[in-house]
């Protein structure tokens, strides 16, 4: 049978298989804590500008005079910021507070409190971010280090990148049993429930861990992909229009956040960030049934050790084997 027979009929005996099984093990295993860290701290900061804007006080202002239009307001807004539009103009409910601005520019927002007596900017709205809020935020992108962290974080994005690149190889289970793979089955046992968990979610999850991972590397180290990005395309100073790659890496931040896109996909981000900690709580399980159980029952008893018996392991290896 040819390599390409076993890979497509039983991948299981494949060298290759084996050996990216074992990588993807250890290397799961001994990043789990932090793809753990990172998976919960994601999820917790995506709706962090509507957590700020909740926690955000209106400044106070000298009421000097009358009070300005709407028209007028969104006049001065128009004027500090040209290239955007004005959206939406909210006057104070109170005489001595500011008034809020919305700007748009595309699938840009940008929201502003002004003087509702001067038409003077005072500054961004939803500042007042919660300090547990900050904290997360700087957990999951500097591990609370600084730049040291960041680089850590950096190693991480490229664990994470590998474990799904390796996870999408070995999760091909041959062409009689590759649909099984693709759905939880229930009343199967809670072992083969967190193998079919694992399995599915990881491959249908497989391009978003993947994009985290990728996204991670550039918000990391983001020199490397913009020496590639000069390389493949040199910057034209008479230019005006951007470059695809510039277009592309700005894409790749946004993405990983996913905080530009709506509520919907923010509510949607908060589900699936949560899915590299569920992947690596269900690969623990699996390490444990398979690895660390029948080790357990190979080991002798005290009882056993000294009349030089060891009890039978075969049903440890054909449970490891399956």
């Amino acid at each position: 049978m040819s390599t390409r027979d076993h890979f497509l009929r039983q991948p299981q005996s494949l060298w290759l298989r084996k050996a990216l099984f074992q990588v993807h093990l250890w290397t799961g295993l001994g990043a789990g804590l932090y793809i753990f860290v990172i998976s919960l701290s994601g999820s917790a900061i995506v709706f962090r500008r509507e957590i700020a804007r909740l926690a955000w006080t209106s400044p106070r202002v000298a009421i000097t005079g009358r009070m300005l239009s709407r028209d007028e307001i969104a006049a001065a807004a128009k004027q500090a910021y040209p290239r955007f539009e004005v959206a939406q103009v909210v006057l104070p409910r109170k005489p001595d507070r500011a008034a809020e601005v919305l700007l748009a520019r595309g699938q840009r927002r940008r929201e502003r409190a002004f003087n509702p007596y001067t038409g003077q900017d005072l500054g961004e709205i939803g500042t007042d971010e919660p300090k547990l809020m900050s904290w997360l935020v700087q957990l999951h992108d500097d591990l609370l280090g600084g730049q040291t962290g960041r680089l850590v974080n950096g190693a991480g994005a490229i664990v994470l990148t590998v474990l799904s690149l390796t996870g999408l190889f070995i999760w091909w289970p041959g062409l009689s049993r590759w649909k099984r793979s693709l759905i939880v089955r229930r009343h199967v046992g809670w072992a083969r429930f967190t193998w079919d968990l694992h399995s599915a979610l990881g491959f249908w999850l497989f391009l978003f861990v993947l994009m985290w991972g990728v996204s991670g590397i550039y918000l990391s180290f983001p020199q490397p992909f913009t020496d590639l990005l000069d390389y493949l395309q040199p910057f034209d100073p008479s230019s005006r229009q951007p470059r695809a790659g510039d277009e592309f890496l700005a894409w790749l931040a946004r993405v990983h956040f996913g905080r530009a896109y709506g509520t919907s996909v923010k509510w949607l981000y908060t589900g699936l960030g949560l899915a590299p900690a569920v992947l690596f709580a269900t690969g623990a399980v699996m390490w444990w049934n398979r690895v660390v159980r029948p080790w357990r029952r190979r080991a002798p008893s005290p009882t056993a050790a000294v009349g030089g018996y060891q009890p039978s392991s075969l049903a440890a290896d054909k449970h490891w084997r399956a």
